[in-house]
């Protein structure tokens, strides 16, 4: 069967949506009726729904589907995953890139399930600091490895174009568990490997 791209969306909310971005277009000044503009309410309404689809998946769940025994007991590590989210206090972009390592103690997961789970918490309103544990304790949670270590390096467009407006600012934030947290030598071998 083939994918239809408005599968994803509640007629009915994306329809209330649609109705509060129309008056908001009106309360700032704007017509919501001039061409430009007609369909603009409903644009904005898919847009949330897809940039928060996350809050409708389970991280849990997406390394579930692929788990393994095997007796591999060195380091993973998925880097430069692309990510996008949206800051919750001001309902904007902020982009980067999240590094994320385990290592196994008896059970893997597929490298691409790594990168969901970072796509299932980015596609929420976040915070990058909350982003960051979420993604660690879902994998420790769920593979039960001997350690996880996460880094991400994002920009924030509330700081670069509104507020401070500050363009190079970049943001990193850490969260480790297991060896990656009580062994210096394993957590610096991390941190290496990303540079």
């Amino acid at each position: 069967m083939a994918y239809h791209r408005d599968e994803i969306y509640d007629t009915d909310i994306t329809s209330q949506i649609a109705g509060h971005y129309r008056e908001i277009l009106r309360l700032l000044g704007e017509n919501p009726d001039r061409e430009g503009l007609v369909k603009t309410p409903e644009r904005v309404a898919k847009a949330l729904q897809f940039l928060t689809k996350g809050c409708n998946e389970d991280g849990a769940e997406i390394l579930r589907s692929a788990m393994f025994k095997e007796e591999y007991s060195q380091m993973v590590l998925v880097k430069d995953i692309e990510l996008y989210s949206t800051c919750e206090h001001h309902i904007m972009p902020f982009i980067g890139k999240a590094h994320v390592a385990y290592i196994p103690n008896g059970t893997i997961t597929g490298l691409s399930k790594i990168a969901r789970v970072v796509e299932t918490y980015a596609r929420r309103l976040q915070v990058q600091e909350r982003l960051t544990v979420q993604i660690r304790d879902c994998i420790q949670d769920t593979l039960k490895p001997l350690g996880v270590a996460v880094v991400i390096e994002a920009s924030h467009t509330c700081m670069q174009i509104r507020g401070i407006q500050k363009a190079n600012a970049i943001t990193t934030t850490s969260a480790f568990s297991g060896v990656f947290l009580k062994d210096e030598r394993t957590r610096n071998e991390f941190l290496n490997l990303i540079r």
